[in-house]
């Protein structure tokens, strides 16, 4: 079977009763959840939830052991699938940037591009640098990454997901390795790319982005779903003692039981 035949008519992300084990251990237990086109939905949760292991199936840097997954108009779950195909619309950006250090900022934004979609370099570059410059870098494209903070190579990460003009962006937690002083300018592309309309799926312990920015928030903990929906609701108002567990320990760190 191609690519093709495993298309579906969605440019959202639909996942129904997904199961992820290893070994013995059950890390997703049936998740469902849908995001619509151009919505933003933020995965909330303690370490150890699942929330990282559903955004890797998603893109199928895991494998599910049982449900599906639809992303992109592609089923990801079916085993014919043409991942090639389908990563091409869908972006990633981790917590670590995962840079070329021997290549510049611009070569980091062109090697997919030319390698994978068999971009013209030109053509490459110009998209490269049009992506530079929506996440405040444009003049930074012939420097290396050891030359740049982190917040500015996070930011590359980002351009460089950017410019292979993907559908879907996955975020797993982008500002986890960041200094306090520059998370906020990896927030602040986020929220642009969110006002554009990129739908995105963000692994995040921002609670004020996910309050502000998410049309919907997903409460995760030992591999299910807990609450799910507005996020004045789940965040400012939740219903299960779970998530209100969590969001007290998150919001009020330093206080004493």
């Amino acid at each position: 079977m191609n690519a093709t035949a495993t298309h579906v008519d969605s440019s959202g992300v639909t996942i129904t009763d997904l199961h992820k084990s290893y070994g013995k251990v059950e890390v997703l237990k049936g998740i469902d959840m849908r995001v619509e086109p151009g919505e933003v939905v933020c995965l909330i949760g303690p370490s150890g939830s699942g929330k990282s292991t559903l955004l890797r199936c998603i893109n199928v840097l895991e494998t599910a052991n049982s449900g599906t997954i639809e992303v992109a108009g592609f089923e990801a779950t079916d085993p014919d699938v043409d991942l090639d195909v389908m990563r091409r619309h869908v972006g990633m950006v981790f917590q670590q940037f995962n840079l070329f250090p021997q290549m510049s900022v611009l070569e980091n934004c062109t090697i997919a591009q030319t390698k994978v979609l068999k971009t013209p370099l030109a053509k490459a570059q110009e998209i490269a640098r049009d992506a530079l410059a929506k996440v405040g870098l444009a003049d930074f494209a012939d420097r290396y990454p050891d030359q740049l903070s982190g917040g500015q190579q996070q930011r590359v990460a980002i351009a460089r997901a950017l410019s292979m003009q993907p559908s879907l962006m996955l975020f797993d937690e982008p500002t986890s390795a960041l200094d306090p002083e520059t998370v906020g300018d990896v927030l602040g592309v986020m929220r642009q790319l969110a006002d554009e309309g990129m739908t995105m799926i963000v692994v995040t312990h921002e609670m004020a982005f996910a309050r502000e920015v998410a049309d919907k928030v997903v409460f995760m903990d030992g591999g299910v779903v807990v609450e799910q929906g507005d996020p004045a609701d789940v965040i400012g108002d939740p219903q299960h003692e779970r998530t209100q567990n969590f969001l007290s320990r998150v919001l009020h760190p330093g206080g004493i039981d």
